[in-house]
C-alpha cells in the first residue's frame, strides 16, 4: 500500500470527524440562538463534505494540520449578537474537547483487544491521533486572534469600549497567524508546538493513560 494512501487512511478519518463535529457545533448553537443560516445551508451535519475547505484538506497532508469552511452566522438573527456569538464560538472548541474525551474512552476500551495485531495497532494509533488532534484544535481555536473562536469569545466578555477597540485588529488577524507560521518555519522553533504540547501532554496523557505529544 502506497505511503500517500496510508497517510490518507491515518489522517483523514480523525480530521474529517473533528472538523465536522466542530462546525456542526457552531451551527447547532447558532440555530438554538435563533440563526438558521447554517441549518439552511446543510452545515449541521457529520457529513464532512459540506465542511471541507480544499486548501485545509491539502494542508493536512503537508503540515499535518488543516481547517474547514467556517460556518456562517448572521448576527441579525441573534437577540444579543455579541453575547450569543460568545457561546456559538465556544461550542466549537468545547465539541473538540468532548470528541477528544470520547476518543480517549474508545482508545482505553479497545487497547487490550487491538494491540495484539499490526492492523489493530494502526487503528489504535489513529484513535490516539484523534485525541491529540482534537486537543490541538481546541487550543488553537481558543487563540484570541481573529478569525479564530477565541477572538469572538474575548469579544463577548470584555466591556463595550474594549470590544470596539478590538475591531481594529479584525483585518490583521490572518496576517498575524501567517506571520507566526512563517516565523516558526524560518526560526526552526515550532511556536505552535511549544503552545500545544503542554496541553497535549497533560490532557492527552490523562485521556490515553500514556505520554502524548504533538
Amino acid at each position: 500500500m502506497g505511503s500517500f494512501l496510508l497517510q490518507a487512511i491515518f489522517f483523514l478519518p480523525p480530521f474529517l470527524l473533528a472538523i465536522s463535529v466542530h462546525e456542526s457545533a457552531h451551527g447547532y448553537v447558532a440555530y438554538r440562538f435563533g440563526d438558521p443560516t447554517a441549518k439552511n445551508l446543510g452545515r449541521i451535519t457529520l457529513n464532512p463534505i459540506p465542511h471541507i475547505d480544499i486548501f485545509g484538506l491539502i494542508a493536512i497532508f503537508i503540515v499535518h494540520f488543516g481547517w474547514a469552511k467556517p460556518v456562517p452566522v448572521n448576527p441579525r438573527n441573534l437577540k444579543n449578537p455579541i453575547k450569543d456569538n460568545l457561546w456559538i464560538s465556544l461550542a466549537g472548541p468545547a465539541s473538540n474537547l468532548l470528541l477528544a474525551i470520547a476518543s480517549g474512552i474508545v482508545f482505553r476500551i479497545l487497547s487490550p483487544v487491538l494491540s495484539a495485531s499490526e492492523a489493530g495497532l494502526f487503528i489504535l494509533l489513529m484513535i490516539q491521533f484523534s485525541v491529540i488532534l482534537n486537543i490541538v484544535l481546541m487550543v488553537f481555536n481558543l487563540f484570541p486572534i481573529p478569525p479564530l473562536d477565541g477572538f469572538h469569545i474575548l469579544e463577548g466578555i470584555v466591556s463595550h469600549d474594549i470590544y470596539l477597540s478590538l475591531q481594529k485588529f479584525r483585518s490583521a488577524g490572518p496576517m498575524i497567524l501567517f506571520g507566526l507560521i512563517i516565523l516558526s518555519s524560518v526560526s526552526g522553533l515550532n511556536i505552535f508546538a511549544v503552545i500545544f504540547n503542554p496541553f497535549v501532554k497533560i490532557i492527552g496523557g490523562i485521556l490515553l493513560g500514556e505520554p502524548a505529544g504533538w
